[in-house]
């Protein structure tokens, strides 16, 4: 899962699959050349173009469809500098009404 200011980019690699190639998947979706994208791991350190996200501990083990890894996005500018790292935070939903959280009745009458 890649991730940059409110975009969210769902994609499928490899363990070996290189950060340059990652970066390649990203142009084909967002039109942004490799040498303008920067990546960054989960602790917000720049990833190196030569390295497999395995280096980074992306592993099929760790990231999966249903709990993905993320991998945060930033671009060039036109003025030629990178921007700061921002992913908006995912809204939470709001709290169940009252009348949907009796799980134990799932909407049919208990018996007296």
């Amino acid at each position: 899962m890649i991730r940059r200011k409110k975009l969210t980019i769902f994609t499928d690699a490899k363990d070996s699959t290189t950060v340059l190639e990652l970066k390649k998947m990203i142009e084909g979706i967002i039109k942004v050349s490799p040498e303008n994208q920067q990546l960054f791991n989960k602790d917000n350190v720049e990833m190196d173009d030569h390295r497999a996200l395995q280096d980074y501990g992306l592993t099929a083990s760790s990231a999966k469809a249903q709990c993905p890894a993320q991998i945060g996005l930033a671009v060039r500018g036109e003025d030629g500098s990178f921007e700061q790292l921002e992913m908006t935070p995912y809204s939470s939903p709001p709290d169940l009404p009252d009348v949907m959280k009796n799980s134990e009745a799932n909407g049919a009458e208990l018996p007296s």
